[in-house]
C-alpha cells in the first residue's frame, strides 16, 4: 500500500477525538532514525528547546533506522497515531510528497504558527531538495552532506607524490592512481555510497539529467536518464581502474570507509559528515579536497547534490500543536544551534547565517577542509539537473544501480550496458509508482 492510499484508511481514525487528547495538546513528538552520537547531539538540541520555553514539550523518539522510522510513520498514520514530525531520508522525498493529506507542508505550519520563517535564508542547493517547483518549503532540511575527496597525503608522499599536487580533475586523479599502482598501494581508491557518489553526484556536478523532469521535481512521469555519455565514460574509467587493481569496492554502503581511515587506501570518495570519523581515528596526515569532475565536460564543475534527511510534519493534529511545532522548527534554525551542529557532526549548516557564524568563530582555520563541502555546493546557482533527485521507489532503484555497477566492477559487464540496464529496470519501478499515485 502506498502512503497516499493509507491516508484514507487512516482518516477516520484520525479524527476521532481521543479523551483526555487536550490535556496532551502541547506535547511534540517527534520520531526520528539517529543512535550514537547523532542521537545524543539530537537530545541536547530537544533539551534546549524544552528548557528554553514552557509551552510546548517536544518529545523525540527513536524508530530505527531512516527505511524502519519511515515505515514506523506510514504504520502510525493508518492507526491514527502518527507523531507530529518524521524524519525522513531524501531518497524518501517523492515518497512524502505523493502523500496527499497526510503530510501539512512545513511553509503552511510556519505561516499559521506565526514562527520566524524565510526559506531564502536556507543554503540553495540544500533547500532545492525539499521545496515545490515555485520555492514552496514542503520539509525542513535537518542532516545534509555532500561527497567530497579525503586524501592520505602520507600515502601520495611513500609514492613519490606531491601532497599537493592537483587533484581537481578525475583526469588527474587517474595519474595518481597510476603512480600509485605502480609504487606497490593496494588501494588506491575506494568509495563509499556508490550510487550517490558516482552517479547522482556526478551527474548533478556535471549538469547532466540524472532523470527527466528536472529528476522528477516536475513530474511524476519522469524516465531516467543516467546512461548518458558523461555517466557511461566515468563509469568506464572506475570499471578499468577495478580491473588494473587502482579501484577498490568495499561495499554498497560506507564499508570503504574502515579501509580509508585504517590508513589502508590512498583517496575515498565519501560524505562531507565523515570529516568527524575520520579526524578521530586516522594515524596519518589526512586532507579533504573537492570531489573531482571530468575536465572536457562544459560547465562541469556545477554543483553536488545533498544526502541526510528532513523533518516532514503530518496531518491529523491541532492548530495549537502546530504552533508548537513551527516554534520548534524555527528554534532547529537557528544560527547557534545550526552551527554548533554543523560543528559537531560535520553536516552541512542549512542556512547562510550559520556557515557565516562558524566561519567567524574560525572553525574552518582550526579545521582546514571543513568548507570544502559548502563551497562546492553553493559556488553555482542550481540548475534543473543539479538541484537534486526527487523519485519514487529511489531505494529500490538504488539496489538495482548497486547491483549493475558491481557487474561493471567486477569485468562482467560493460558500463554502457549496465547502466542501460539499470535505466530499463527501475523505470519499471517508475512507471508503478507512477501509477499508484495518480
Amino acid at each position: 500500500m502506498t502512503f497516499k492510499n493509507l491516508v484514507l484508511a487512516g482518516a477516520a481514525v484520525a479524527t476521532v477525538a481521543l479523551p483526555g487528547a487536550a490535556s496532551a495538546a502541547t506535547e511534540i513528538q517527534w520520531w526520528h532514525a539517529f543512535t550514537g552520537r547523532l542521537g545524543d547531539l539530537l537530545a541536547e538540541q530537544v533539551e534546549k528547546f524544552n528548557a528554553s520555553q514552557s509551552d510546548y514539550t517536544v518529545v523525540a523518539s527513536h524508530k530505527g533506522n531512516y527505511s524502519e522510522a519511515l515505515n514506523a510513520g506510514i504504520a502510525a498514520f493508518r492507526a491514527g497515531e502518527q507523531p507530529h514530525i518524521l524524519m525522513v531520508f531524501e531518497v524518501g522525498t517523492a515518497t512524502m510528497m505523493a502523500a496527499e493529506g497526510a503530510i501539512k507542508p512545513v511553509y503552511e505550519v510556519m505561516a499559521e504558527g506565526g514562527a520566524p520563517f524565510d526559506a531564502d535564508a536556507y543554503l540553495g542547493a540544500v533547500k532545492g531538495y525539499y521545496t515545490t517547483p515555485d520555492g514552496q518549503m514542503l520539509s525542513l532540511p535537518y542532516n545534509s552532506s555532500t561527497p567530497v575527496l579525503y586524501v592520505n597525503r602520507d600515502a601520495l608522499e611513500g609514492a613519490g607524490l606531491d601532497p599537493d599536487m592537483d587533484l581537481s580533475t578525475w583526469e588527474k586523479v587517474g595519474e595518481a592512481l597510476d603512480t600509485l599502482k605502480a609504487s606497490g598501494h593496494g588501494c588506491p581508491l575506494t568509495t563509499a555510497w556508490q550510487s550517490w557518489v558516482h552517479l547522482e553526484n556526478l551527474s548533478a556536478y556535471h549538469n547532466v539529467p540524472f532523470a527527466t523532469k528536472e529528476n522528477g521535481f516536475t513530474g511524476l512521469d519522469t524516465e531516467l536518464a543516467f546512461n548518458g555519455p558523461v555517466q557511461v565514460k566515468h563509469i568506464d574509467a572506475m570499471g578499468q581502474w577495478a580491473k588494473d587493481g587502482k579501484f577498490v569496492y568495499a561495499g554498497r554502503r560506507n564499508e570503504g570507509g574502515a579501509n580509508f581511515r585504517g590508513g589502508e587506501c590512498a583517496f575515498f570518495t565519501e560524505s562531507s559528515a565523515g570529516y568527524a570519523g575520520v579526524k578521530a581515528e586516522a594515524e596519518f596526515d589526512f586532507e579533504i579536497r573537492p570531489l573531482p569532475y571530468w575536465s572536457d565536460v562544459d560547465g562541469a564543475p556545477q554543483n553536488t547534490i545533498i544526502g541526510g534527511s528532513s523533518l516532514w510534519v503530518l496531518s491529523g493534529h491541532e492548530p495549537e500543536e502546530y504552533k508548537g511545532v513551527a516554534a520548534f522548527l524555527s528554534f532547529l534554525s537557528t544560527a547557534d544551534i545550526q552551527a554548533k551542529w554543523h560543528q559537531d557532526t560535520g553536516y552541512l549548516p542549512i542556512t547562510t547565517a550559520a556557515y557565516e557564524k562558524t566561519k567567524a568563530d574560525g572553525f574552518y582555520d582550526a579545521n582546514p577542509g571543513t568548507d570544502v563541502a559548502i563551497i562546492q555546493m553553493t559556488g553555482k546557482a542550481p540548475t534543473g539537473n543539479s538541484k537534486g533527485l526527487r523519485l519514487g521507489s529511489f531505494d529500490q532503484i538504488r539496489t538495482i544501480i548497486d547491483e549493475e555497477l558491481e557487474a561493471v566492477w567486477s569485468g562482467d559487464k560493460a558500463a554502457q550496458a549496465a547502466l542501460d540496464n539499470a535505466v530499463e529496470r527501475g523505470n519499471q519501478l517508475l512507471r508503478r509508482f507512477e501509477q499508484a499515485n495518480r
